[in-house]
């Protein structure tokens, strides 16, 4: 096992010997002469696991030598002694309030000086094992946050694609919407009043939530939803559903995951996670309007939530710039005009604006993630 190694900084030849005397035969000692030749030879492998310093020294000083230290990264968290003929209470509290963690006076005793020497080595010992575990702890808890984000990933990417298979006409809907929130979300960043709720973490939360908006149609009849044209009036109340459908179908999930993390008890319940949240916020209120004419619950201005303002028109953009089995896609140009003409009756007056700011994106998205033509008849 290698010896501790131990740095003696002091101008007289004499001091080094009989310091150096006293510590060779437990640990691996080095010596200098000034404060600058300490400064560099800390950096020097093998690095000093603890500094015996003089106070009184030409040049740089003991002080000043142990700002230096304290004031770089790569030396701070050496322990310093000082080890000095000054003995005054005055220096001495000086000496500790600069950071040494201890002050011996010379002549020093043999014994005293050891037993300090390996107090102070241990105690190094000891919180250099700690930053070595926290160091581990953090990898590992990085690693499993990680972990349990690819599986979150794979779990919402299986739960989507199983909504997808049952309604074909979706395509890339989904991806599309999704791109869609994220260009409002960061356009409205720069709005005084719409900056605290969509700094970058809320709206990556959001935009990871918004996937999830229609997951409620897996509730809807195959005859409806897969209906090959406009549905009547009775199934269009029936296709209204799929939005408290989704949103109670996520909040059950929450509910059961937090009883499930918690024992079996109500008991210190973890923080439900942010983007199912926010999911369910948008699965209920994506289909509201601004003007209170909307579903299922007839929300209007900003008692509709954010994230389901910013899906609302993410959602008819993209409706309205697909095509449909009982429709053709509209033009982006078109598209824009309505939403336009919707300002202030079923979207957000400023979410409208935030589009006006991007509209260029969202055509460029439309044709980047745009549908496959359907198979020519045979």
């Amino acid at each position: 096992m290698l010896k501790p190694t131990v740095l003696i900084v002091d101008d007289e030849p004499a001091n080094l010997s009989v310091l150096t005397k006293i510590l060779n035969p437990d640990y691996q000692v080095r010596a200098c002469k000034t404060g600058e030749q300490a400064l560099a030879a800390v950096l020097v492998a093998p690095y000093p696991d603890l500094i015996l310093l003089d106070v009184m020294m030409p040049g740089m000083d003991g002080y000043a030598t142990l700002a230096r230290l304290n004031a770089d990264a790569r030396t701070r968290r050496i322990p310093v002694m000082f080890v000095t003929a000054l003995s005054d209470d005055i220096d001495e509290e000086k000496g500790l309030r600069l950071g040494a963690v201890d002050y011996l006076v010379k002549p020093v005793k043999p014994a005293i000086m050891l037993a300090r020497v390996r107090t102070h080595l241990e105690i190094k010992q000891s919180r250099d094992r700690l930053s070595v575990q926290n160091a581990w702890l953090e990898t590992e808890v990085d690693r499993r946050t990680r972990e349990n984000l690819l599986i979150q990933n794979v779990s919402l990417a299986v739960i989507l694609e199983l909504a997808e298979t049952r309604d074909t006409e979706t395509g890339n809907h989904i991806l599309r919407t999704q791109t869609y929130v994220d260009l409002l979300g960061r356009q409205l960043q720069c709005h005084p009043d719409f900056a605290a709720d969509l700094d970058a973490s809320r709206l990556s939360v959001i935009v990871k939530a918004a996937p999830l908006h229609d997951i409620g149609k897996i509730g809807i009849a195959d005859r409806i939803l897969l209906k090959p044209g406009k549905l009547d009036p009775e199934e269009w109340e029936i296709m209204k559903t799929h939005a408290r459908v989704g949103a109670e179908a996520i909040r059950r999930a929450i509910d059961k995951s937090l009883l499930l993390s918690a024992g079996g008890t109500d008991d210190a319940k973890p923080r439900p996670l942010a983007m199912l949240e926010v999911a369910e916020v948008i699965a209920m209120s994506h289909h509201e309007k601004w003007d209170g004419s909307g579903y299922p619950q007839g929300l209007a201005g900003e008692a509709i939530p954010l994230p389901a303002r910013l899906m609302a028109l993410a959602d008819v953009y993209d409706a309205l710039t697909m095509r449909r089995v009982y429709k053709a896609p509209w033009e982006p140009e078109a598209a824009a005009n309505f939403i336009l003409e919707q300002r202030g009756r079923h979207f957000d007056p400023t979410v409208v604006d935030a589009f006006f700011a991007v509209r260029e994106a969202f055509a460029e998205v439309r044709e980047r993630f745009a549908d496959p033509l359907p198979p020519e008849p045979a």
